[in-house]
């Protein structure tokens, strides 16, 4: 009697022993398919955070955060530059510069496009993680005038090279001879093998010294442009505009996320529609919410007849039947909540226990580059997700509830 009277009715229809199983076996399917949906969209998410933040790991492990090059191609006072950005631009943790050029490689009757990049070992440390990704060699056997080569391992393997190999560069600047126009050849050894898990690299990337990739490219004293590497690669664009505003001069200044703009939407896209397509699972449960109460209207028509009679307002009657199909939805959206955030937390162990339980491999790592499942649980979608959830086994329960209350006492015991 301390309860509101709508509550109070509601919570005893929830509780009551129904005369007809079949509307409690509808409610529980309900309360399970909210259960499976929201488990499913929490753990599916939280998966695809994991892979989007390990390939954005591995890009950027080679690539830079932000990259001031010149218009042409060639930027000549990189030194001043350099000395610039450092002066004002108190997020560079690691600045290097690099010559970059395109070419070919071949190894007996093996031929490789191949982007060449020229970096100074000690500088390079500090944008990327090449070196920690070395299977064999050091980064440091790059010496200016030795004219060493490191490979990625897809390319080594396409070329059949190893460590010691000698390799033949053949780059697009041409030398005028008597003889006529012939490209520039250059041998190199393969001093070191890298893998850093991202296919756009280690199937094509070559790295030899900065001085070598010069006087091959024909850069003289000048570079490609400068790599820079932040404290927070999330502000890369904001450091961007910023280095735009006071580096006056013909330079071109670009960062990560507009290098790589076309695959980051695509994941984005994905991910997108993968929450659209599960959801599904929670509507299918909330249209099995409105069928239950639907029938359980029907059922309680001289129930609602008698509380009308009593003084009941519509309103509270509508409020009634409510309160049913929102203890599912909550009951449902918690319990859901729980096993997704127990699930997204522990798929490092579910995952391998399935695999050996049913003598499966999700992810062979002779095919995957990402052979694991990686996760990553975003306490921001799963407040979208339970919200969602929620609001729609609410919604499925305005059209039994306003039917409920269009009830008239007269008609309804007409025949009790």
């Amino acid at each position: 009697m301390f309860k509101p009277l709508e509550l109070f009715v509601g919570l005893r229809y929830i509780r009551a022993k129904r005369r007809n199983q079949f509307i409690s076996f509808i409610s529980l399917t309900s309360i399970l398919g909210i259960i499976l949906g929201v488990t499913a969209l929490i753990t599916v998410l939280s998966v695809m955070n994991g892979f989007v933040t390990e390939l954005r790991e591995r890009i950027l492990s080679m690539a830079s955060h932000v990259v001031v090059s010149g218009f042409d191609g060639e930027l000549q006072d990189w030194r001043s530059v350099s000395a610039n950005i450092l002066e004002h631009q108190p997020r560079v943790i690691g600045l290097a510069p690099f010559v970059q050029g395109e070419g070919m490689l071949t190894a007996g009757q093996q031929v490789k496009g191949v982007l060449v990049r020229g970096v100074i070992p000690e500088e390079e440390m500090k944008v990327s993680d090449v070196h920690k990704k070395m299977l064999a060699g050091e980064l440091s056997d790059l010496k200016a005038g030795n004219y060493n080569i490191v490979l990625g391992k897809g390319l080594a393997r396409s070329l059949g090279v190893m460590i010691g190999d000698k390799v033949t560069l053949v780059t697009p600047k041409a030398l005028s001879t008597p003889a006529g126009i012939l490209p520039r050849l250059k041998r190199f050894t393969v001093s070191g093998v890298f893998e850093v898990g991202h296919n756009e690299y280690d199937t094509a990337l070559a790295i030899v010294h900065l001085e070598d990739a010069a006087k091959l490219y024909r850069m003289g004293d000048g570079v490609s442009g400068i790599r820079l590497k932040l404290d927070d690669l999330f502000a890369a664009t904001e450091v961007s505009y910023q280095l735009s505003d006071y580096l006056r001069g013909s330079y071109w200044i670009t960062d990560w996320t507009r290098q790589h703009a076309n695959f980051f939407r695509a994941v984005q896209l994905e991910k997108r529609m993968m929450f659209l397509i599960l959801m599904i699972i929670v509507i299918v449960a909330a249209f099995n919410i409105l069928s239950a109460l639907v029938m359980v209207v029907t059922d309680k028509q001289s129930d609602i007849a008698i509380l009308r009679t009593l003084g009941a307002s519509p309103r509270s009657i509508m409020i009634i039947f409510m309160v049913q199909g929102t203890i599912i939805g909550i009951a449902g959206t918690l319990l859901g909540m729980a096993g997704g955030v127990s699930l997204a937390l522990n798929v490092d162990t579910v995952v391998p226990a399935i695999e050996r339980l049913f003598g499966v491999q999700f992810m062979p790592a002779d095919v995957y580059y990402i052979s694991d499942f990686p996760s990553e649980l975003h306490w921001d979608d799963v407040f979208q997700i339970c919200s969602i959830a929620f609001l729609i086994s609410v919604g499925a329960t305005l059209y039994p509830a306003w039917n409920a209350s269009r009830t008239q006492p007269a008609e309804a015991l007409r025949y009790e």
